[in-house]
């Protein structure tokens, strides 16, 4: 259980900074991906919108693999430990004033 929790923590972090690579190479509504590369080769390369329908799919598969990885972390971490973050802290209860 430790081993797929280690594997399944490193597969998220591998996940995260791809989700963050693919949202950065995304062109805003004004910019042109022609630009980004300094001239029309990359337009040549994969067409007028070809590049955004990739970076497209790209983004909503990763954030699907994110989203499910993120689960899977937060149900095996629920398993592993039965206890509540509150578990250890001592409240102190006082007599009220009269």
């Amino acid at each position: 259980m430790n081993v797929l929790l280690i594997l399944l923590v490193i597969l998220h972090i591998i996940i995260c900074l791809f989700l963050i690579g693919v949202v950065l190479l995304q062109q805003g509504k004004s910019a042109d991906l022609a630009g980004a590369f300094g001239g029309q080769g990359s337009q040549t390369a994969f067409g007028p919108r070809g590049a955004a329908n990739l970076l497209t799919r790209l983004t909503t598969w990763s954030a699907v693999l994110f989203m499910i990885t993120s689960i899977s972390l937060t149900i095996l971490m629920a398993r592993r430990t039965d206890r509540s973050v509150l578990s250890n802290i001592k409240t102190q209860q006082s007599a009220p004033k009269k």
